[in-house]
């Protein structure tokens, strides 16, 4: 989160739930936060759409804010793709490109600047000259690692009053849910 200064903010503001009350969740939505379904006169994939479209809204007013505690000057959109690279050592930037469903020269352009920032390694493909090899540098894993850790710590407090069995059951729900948008995509074209 930048304060109106441009700098990183330290506000302890940032470990809240985002778009929780936070006043940050702004477009067409009403704040009514109550989900979908019979009470709202939804029917389940309009309920779907609509818990979706929050869900990334709230995402995306976050991630400059988990980015930044990787590193001050990382864009938003660099978090994911440095905690898909600490899972898949050695991961080629097309791979990379392939997973995001981004172009290549797009993935090109943000391993450059991880790469100016110290948290990635591009060596040559031993098995492909032309293509790299993509690693995190070890202060790249240290500012994952903690990054990740305040991420899960929040989860941890967002979801205090949760069952184990249902944080474990809605992490392989959405797991489901995005290898089947993937795969439907890829059917699609």
């Amino acid at each position: 989160m930048l304060s109106s200064t441009g700098r990183p903010s330290t506000d302890a503001s940032e470990d809240e739930v985002p778009g929780a009350g936070t006043g940050d969740d702004t477009g067409d939505d009403t704040g009514d936060d109550t989900g979908g379904g019979e009470e709202s006169g939804l029917g389940p994939f309009e309920s779907l759409e609509r818990e979706v479209r929050l869900l990334i809204r709230r995402a995306q007013s976050s991630g400059t804010s988990i980015a930044r505690r990787v590193h001050p000057e990382l864009d938003a959109s660099a978090y994911p793709l440095l905690a898909h690279i600490a899972e898949r050592p050695g991961a080629r930037g097309s791979d990379l490109a392939t997973f995001f469903g981004v172009g290549r020269a797009t993935v090109s352009r943000q391993l450059s600047r991880l790469a100016e920032l110290g948290l990635v390694d591009r060596t040559v493909d031993p098995e492909d000259s032309r293509g790299q090899c993509i690693t995190l540098t070890p202060d790249g894993v240290a500012r994952l690692d903690r990054a990740r850790s305040s991420r899960i710590a929040m989860l941890e407090g967002a979801l205090a009053t949760w069952e184990t069995d249902e944080v474990g059951q809605l992490a392989r729900l959405l797991n489901r849910y995005s290898a089947d948008i993937v795969a439907w995509k890829q059917s699609s074209r």
